[in-house]
């Protein structure tokens, strides 16, 4: 877990990825990696995303490949035997979360109540997912969190976009953002990978910045 939190924290940007075609995995791998986020937290909102990470992470197997919108413990098994490092809630799910602990699987799951926090705290999680954080208040709502659950981390995914990244990551409680700006559904369908990876970059260029 902690290694995983490294790797996260290092990339400041999480590319949240739809996929709805397995032959788009690999050139999407391609670009990510190319342009300098070997990563991605691929949804498994699709009937692609389980063979999408497995043959993403045999090609690439340095990615770091999550699986996001994981709702059940099935799905985790799914995910962590495609390829998956971590896997991400929406939502705070008591039965996911304590199956991933218990197979020791690195588990982010989705937190905006103080409630929520607190049963990820007493579960000795270290950090969360704040979803969709736009709406639910941002990185306000972030800090007043953080206030009694002193130490932990925070990834907002929902609205996010380069436009107020450094609203984010300039708050010490935040670890990474899940983003989907740059590898947006309709520039995959389109097989737009060189605009993915040119989008890429110039996050990376934007995390620096804002951490400089």
């Amino acid at each position: 877990m902690e290694n995983i939190m490294v790797q996260i924290e290092k990339t400041g940007v999480i590319p949240v990825v739809v996929i709805n075609d397995v032959e788009d995995a690999e050139p999407l791998a391609q670009a990510l990696c190319e342009g300098g986020l070997p990563c991605a937290e691929v949804t498994f909102r699709t009937a692609a995303a389980e063979e999408s990470i497995r043959k993403m992470t045999d090609i690439y197997p340095d990615m770091l490949i999550g699986a996001g919108t994981v709702l059940t413990t099935e799905q985790v098994d799914r995910a962590v035997a495609a390829g998956a490092k971590f896997i991400v809630s929406p939502g705070f799910d008591p039965e996911v979360v304590d199956y991933c602990i218990l197979k020791q699987i690195p588990v982010f799951p989705g937190c905006i109540t103080p409630s929520e926090v607190a049963q990820a705290v007493k579960r000795g999680l270290k950090v969360v997912k704040f979803f969709p954080a736009v709406q639910f208040g941002g990185v306000s709502t972030i800090q007043a969190l953080t206030a009694p659950y002193v130490g932990l981390k925070f990834m907002p995914t929902g609205g996010v976009n380069a436009k107020n990244l450094a609203d984010y990551l300039q708050c010490k409680s935040i670890i990474a953002c899940g983003g989907s700006w740059m590898v947006k559904s309709d520039l995959i369908k389109a097989g737009e990978f060189e605009k993915i990876k040119d989008m890429t970059k110039e996050a990376v260029s934007l995390v620096n910045e804002i951490r400089a």
